[in-house]
């Protein structure tokens, strides 16, 4: 909690100011039971109407004084505390967007979220409440005592008295609460993983009339949730009662002592009234202190998570630092292997092979092969555990991450659209694009006539996921969002899976002239995809299995011979 709110050295100005007006409003309330006090015994009782209306003038003035700078204090507070949630949630996303696919599989997106919008915003609370109430209750709190003792230090006691009480039940409630923040911020965690996962598959679920078994899930999540948040409450229920019962037993023995001493001739009326407010005072420091109690424990939780986040070093660093454009469109992979965290054995196997410019590289092999997994290595969402991968000849290792990136022009296996325009969508793999540009890319990916045939064309709205859009479509778009970029080395994971096999010759025909100068890489499930690649590697459990052309590989692996047979007829092999 200490790290996050060093933080606020940045709004400095706003926290200085809202020391001195929460001083000045304190004093002022301190004030006012003296004043009342001198009003009684010195304008009631002896009758003196004109002290009695030129004190009151002086209470209103006070009052309107602190009135005024708790106002100023309330703004300024807000503005250091919402400065402060914005600052955390831009660096909390920044620092996020460093992470390779590791950290995000460690962490959970779900988890992701959660830390950024409520975890920041229970900081946000308590740090309005701690600008506030820890700068108000101590000196209200000393200040009442001086105040008080200062008025009958006999009586005094009585609160001395009934202190030890009351900080003891505070102390006694929050050891049993403590505890349970950490469970209401992990069951909030799991909730919302429940709930992105319904939102985002509700058609999987809705086609396999799975709605009933999700909903007893998706209640599970909530009760869990639920149960120990009322765990919680039913804990901190405590703390107002037993605060109160013991301030009105302080204030039922003031009276009744105070009585006494007014009897005796020791303590005049407005004093004792005035005693009575300065107790009250004291004990609202404490019950402003028990509320810090409250909120800073489930606070220090939720920052500690957002510690965890900004304190997460990536896997690897981006701190290369040759430039990658040694060759041009050269990619070599020189014996790598590679494995999971965690895992038993490699996804991947000492993988050596290189493609060249205008060449065509595919990559086959059954589900589980690691071919998704290779692709995925050469744009170091994740780093290789051994050898060596090149781009234009340079170790991808040795070369910021941006510079590798902007060689490359990904498509992955499951497409990706983000709100705003087809335009938008296709721009996106280049920033200021011309229309032309544009218009050339969806061409290529045969995106053009579906595009003409929506309403607004080029400028038709997406909706989010792009689902509005057919699997096809987003295929295409995602192709032509590659295209527009025009890369030395075009990725395709998968990427002609839901396209016909029409459309699917048209768009190999027409990569094969725009392509001409890059390097493709092209993974693919169905045999028609790679007949004419100049390449084909087989993988089979990590491994190269074989490596050649279509005839060659037909005749000489029988992997490879397996996966054609499972496809085509011995008529179409032919």
């Amino acid at each position: 909690m200490i790290k996050i709110l060093k933080n606020l050295t940045f709004y400095k100005w706003s926290v200085s100011a809202v020391v001195i007006l929460v001083f000045i409003q304190t004093i002022a309330d301190l004030f006012l039971p003296t004043l009342m006090a001198d009003i009684i015994d010195k304008g009631v009782v002896t009758g003196d109407t004109p002290y009695i209306w030129k004190v009151g003038g002086v209470m209103l003035a006070v009052s309107a004084l602190g009135v005024i700078a708790s106002i100023f204090a309330s703004f300024y507070s807000a503005k250091a505390a919402m400065g402060l949630g914005r600052d955390l949630r831009r660096n909390v996303f920044n620092h996020v967007g460093k992470f390779t696919l590791q950290e995000f599989d460690e962490v959970g997106t779900a988890s992701l979220i959660t830390r950024t919008t409520n975890d920041i915003t229970q900081v946000q609370q308590v740090v309005i409440m701690m600008l506030r109430m820890l700068i108000s209750a101590p000196i209200m709190l000393t200040g009442g005592l001086i105040m008080a003792v200062s008025k009958d230090a006999n009586l005094s006691l009585v609160v001395v008295a009934a202190m030890p009480f009351l900080i003891g039940a505070i102390l006694l409630i929050l050891k049993k609460g403590m505890p349970l923040f950490q469970a209401v911020q992990q069951h909030l965690d799991r909730l919302n993983l429940v709930l992105r996962e319904n939102l985002t598959g509700i058609r999987v679920i809705r086609a396999f009339n799975r709605e009933a078994e999700e909903k007893v899930r998706m209640t599970k999540a909530n009760r869990e949730l639920t149960d120990v948040s009322i765990q919680v409450n039913k804990v901190m229920a405590f703390m107002m009662p037993v605060m109160m019962l013991v301030m009105n037993l302080t204030v039922v023995g003031i009276i009744w002592f105070g009585g006494i001493r007014i009897d005796n001739g020791a303590m005049q009326i407005g004093d004792l009234m005035a005693f009575i407010q300065y107790v009250m005072q004291i004990m609202f420091a404490l019950v402003m202190a028990s509320m810090m109690f409250i909120m800073v424990p489930r606070a220090a939780v939720s920052a500690n998570r957002i510690n965890e986040v900004l304190e997460m070093e990536p896997l690897f660093q981006d701190d290369g630092t040759e430039k990658a454009d040694r060759e041009h469109g050269t990619l070599e992979f020189e014996d790598v292997t590679f494995s999971y965290p965690g895992a038993e054995k490699p996804a991947l196997s000492n993988i050596s092979f290189a493609a060249k410019p205008g060449e065509i590289t595919a990559i086959i092999g059954g589900t589980g092969s690691g071919k998704s997994t290779l692709v995925n290595l050469i744009p170091r969402f994740y780093d290789i555990s051994s050898g060596t991968i090149r781009v234009n000849g340079v170790d991808i290792c040795n070369v910021p991450q941006d510079e590798v990136r902007a060689k490359i022009g990904f498509v992955p296996q499951k497409t990706t659209l983000f709100t705003g325009t087809i335009a938008d969508n296709i721009r996106f793999g280049k920033q200021g694009a011309t229309q032309e540009e544009i218009e050339h890319a969806a061409r290529i990916a045969q995106a053009e006539d579906f595009i003409r045939n929506m309403k607004d064309g080029y400028e038709a709205e997406v909706e989010q996921g792009g689902s509005n859009l057919s699997g096809g479509q987003k295929q295409r778009l995602s192709i032509a969002r590659a295209l527009i970029r025009k890369p030395d080395l075009y990725i395709f994971d998968d990427s002609f899976s839901a396209l016909d096999f029409k459309t699917d010759a048209r768009l190999r025909a027409a990569l094969k002239d725009e392509t001409r100068t890059a390097t493709m890489l092209l993974v693919a499930q169905r045999v028609r995809t790679v007949v004419d690649a100049d390449r084909i590697i087989v993988l089979e459990e990590g491994r190269i299995a074989g490596m050649g052309t279509h005839e060659e590989l037909l005749h000489t692996n029988e992997v490879y011979r397996e996966i054609v047979l499972s496809q085509l007829t011995e008529e179409e092999i032919a």
